[in-house]
């Protein structure tokens, strides 16, 4: 009896050893090892165009970029651990180069002014963001945010409040936001906002004390998407963003999580997630009226279209279109893992191994792709 009960549980672990091999098979440490920390705006094909629109004295118009000045989650001190928080950097990095490079002057402001908190996530940090971090001028402004009670409205084409978890403590609040958004809605200018940042426009009124959503499209982090990493957040925030904002009459566009979604309603232009950022800027660009400047896809994008296609259409149809899409540039196997986990965690099994039979086949895809080289 014992003898069969051992050799039982040694074949699991051998099983369970077996997929944990495979797994980490699955892993590209190349991607690990690419050093992006010292990218230079100047480096980077797509910005040189940016720094010759630094360099202009008659920029196309101006944008204001709304950032947090939370820096800590209350309580700041959680079982002896500092919680920080902030605003998200590649939300505001990403949109700051597109704007810049189609010829628009980009200023940061925030409520208290100053050098606002800023949160770096290395998972997600690429070549555009650490060349935001090297470059001199765009971190003099992140380092010196304009105080929002100083902002002229009449100076700006359009305003955008930039993600982060720090946006669900101070943005809702402020009354300089009120006084700079119906300024800007009253002269149909442009309200942006993206992830955690439409928490600026959850408690807006119109003259009449009504809520200013009320019937308006509009997305933003789901709650699908911050309850699964952050069960608390009913208790850390003072309301979940997606249910403040259909509670004000919004017409809440939920996109599959972790995925871009961009939702257009006029003047009104929103993302729901990080992932929507790069879409976000360039139809801000052309809601301003201007021809975008071609840019090529990171490697990140064109994962996140796989992803997309994997998400409506299904494995095949997504497996069918990783030779197209390696064509053009690299693909990112390690986000296709980090999303086959996260879809692992809702307990969507099904779907969890889909992703990483998807991830196999970019791996098989790209040595192929070495072998020919």
């Amino acid at each position: 009896m014992w003898k069969k009960i051992l050799a039982g549980l040694g074949v699991v672990v051998l099983l369970i050893a077996a997929a944990a091999a495979w797994l980490w098979s699955l892993i590209d440490t190349s991607q690990a090892a690419t050093d992006v920390r010292t990218s230079q705006a100047g480096q980077i094909a797509y910005l040189q165009q940016s720094l010759a629109a630094q360099a202009g004295t008659n920029p196309r118009g101006r944008v204001l970029a709304v950032v947090t000045s939370t820096a800590f989650y209350p309580p700041a001190v959680v079982d002896g651990k500092i919680k920080k928080t902030g605003y998200e950097l590649t939300e505001l990095s990403r949109f700051y180069w597109v704007l810049l490079a189609n010829g628009f002057a980009v200023d940061i402001a925030s409520p208290q002014g100053g050098d606002a908190p800023r949160v770096l996530d290395d998972d997600d940090m690429a070549e555009f963001d650490y060349a935001f971090l090297n470059d001199a001028t765009a971190m003099q402004k992140a380092r010196n945010t304009i105080k929002l009670a100083d902002v002229n409205p009449e100076d700006y084409q359009a305003i955008y409040f930039v993600g982060g978890k720090g946006a669900m403590y101070d943005l809702p609040q402020e009354p300089q936001i009120a006084r700079l958004a119906q300024a800007m809605v009253a002269q149909q200018k442009l309200v942006v906002a993206v992830c955690h940042g439409p928490a600026a426009l959850a408690l807006l009124t119109n003259s009449d004390g009504t809520p200013w959503l009320t019937g308006k499209k509009v997305t933003g982090f789901t709650n699908a998407e911050e309850l699964l990493l952050m069960s608390d957040a009913e208790n850390r925030f003072s309301f979940l963003l997606q249910s403040k904002l259909e509670q004000q009459g919004a017409l809440f566009a939920e996109g599959p999580r972790y995925l871009p979604n961009l939702v257009i309603d006029g003047q009104l232009i929103t993302g729901q997630n990080p992932w929507s950022v790069w879409q976000l800027a360039e139809a801000t660009v052309r809601a301003l009226g201007v021809e975008l400047l071609p840019r090529l896809a990171s490697a990140e994008e064109r994962t996140m279209q796989l992803l997309q296609t994997h998400q409506s259409q299904g494995l095949a149809a997504a497996q069918s279109q990783i030779e197209l899409q390696l064509a053009d540039g690299p693909l990112q196997r390690n986000l296709v893992v980090t999303m086959a986990l996260v879809g692992a965690m809702a307990g969507e099994w099904t779907q969890s191994v889909s992703l990483l039979r998807l991830t196999q086949q970019i791996k098989n895809q790209q040595q192929m792709q070495q072998a020919q080289q």
